[in-house]
């Protein structure tokens, strides 16, 4: 016997009751379509830059759905990186900057290896994320670190990009 209350579906099944709860998608930020538009931007920018035979046989990010989470911060030094990629080996992560646009390209493999699959919520397969980087940076300095799944990419940002101090004198 089961019947439904709102968003709640309850089972009854001998002396104990199931409570099955809708997965509803945390909230991002604050205006989370201007991180939409940002995200479907590099998306079609990466997809019109790329040969489309290059990456004919495999599936992209925009249409897998397989694309980590990737934060970004900056302060009046750095432009910090940080992307989500649990399960990975640092040896399948691939970074590279290029005319101020930062790529983090990679491949994350199924752990298991045979057998039948009961439940599969994990994504698997190559992903490849790029993002416009807001300032310039001093591409001989960037530094990357990955542990526990985050990885971390710090980027000094160039001289040029700084802020200044500007001293006033009096005449």
């Amino acid at each position: 016997m089961s019947f439904q209350a709102g968003r709640h579906i309850f089972i009854e099944k001998g002396q104990s009751n199931m409570s099955l709860i809708r997965y509803q998608i945390p909230e991002l930020a604050t205006w989370p379509s201007l991180d939409r538009w940002s995200n479907l931007r590099d998306d079609l920018n990466l997809l019109i830059e790329s040969p489309f035979w290059s990456s004919f046989g495999r599936t992209g990010q925009l249409f897998s759905g397989w694309s980590p989470a990737l934060d970004l911060y900056q302060n009046n030094d750095n432009i910090i990186a940080v992307v989500e990629l649990p399960g990975m080996r640092k040896e399948d992560i691939e970074i590279s900057l290029h005319d101020g646009t930062l790529t983090i390209a990679g491949e994350r493999r199924s752990a298991t290896s045979n057998g039948d699959v009961e439940r599969s919520e994990c994504y698997v397969g190559k992903f490849r994320r790029s993002i416009t980087l807001p300032a310039r940076v001093d591409a001989n300095k960037v530094s990357a670190t990955y542990r526990d799944g985050i990885l971390t990419v710090t980027l000094p940002k160039a001289d040029e990009a700084k802020p200044k101090q500007i001293q006033v004198r009096a005449d």
